[in-house]
């Protein structure tokens, strides 16, 4: 996997998704095909029967959100299509940061932060996952624990030092 890291453009990087970030995008477009577009279309086929289709808030609203659910699913579609999947589990080299890592640092103030690097389209800053192409995840990758790097930020540039590396375990 670490060979995987090394290897990859920027086109792959964009590409790479955890196998629960997977999972959960397959899961929303199968909700989407199955559920969500079946009973709009049926909302849609209803409000068309009404008559002047010019003032039915049911068809105007219907075929708004119709189009909204097709845009998602050609996305997903397109984004399923093209995963790179990488387990971060079966990370080899966990002594130092790639793809799936749980990293803590700690900035000038002493201020600690822990992130995850995860894949771009699953990333959920609450649960403090950051993108692989985030500029943290960028500075951070291939970096081990110890290792003092800067960090440019919004607020000019910072030093940061990494603290831990931890990666799920293997099975």
């Amino acid at each position: 996997m670490a060979e995987l890291n090394k290897a990859a453009g920027n086109g792959d990087l964009a590409r790479y998704i955890t196998p629960n970030g997977l999972r959960l995008m397959q899961e929303e477009l199968s909700r989407l095909l199955r559920e969500e577009r079946p009973a709009i279309v049926e909302i849609v086929s209803w409000a068309a029967g009404n008559g002047d289709r010019s003032e039915n808030g049911d068809y105007i609203y219907g075929k708004k959100r119709l189009r909204e659910i097709d845009r998602r699913i050609r996305f997903l579609t397109k984004r399923v299509e093209n995963a790179i999947e990488v387990d971060p589990a079966s990370q080899t080299r966990r002594d130092k940061v790639f793809f799936g890592a749980t990293v803590v640092y700690v900035d000038e103030s002493d201020r600690e932060t822990r992130v995850t690097i995860v894949g771009a389209d699953e990333a959920v800053t609450e649960r403090h996952e950051i993108s692989l192409l985030a500029p943290v995840a960028r500075t951070l990758l291939g970096r081990s624990v110890g290792d003092e790097i800067t960090l440019h930020t919004p607020r000019g540039p910072e030093q940061i030092e990494v603290i831990s590396i931890s990666y799920p375990p293997a099975l």
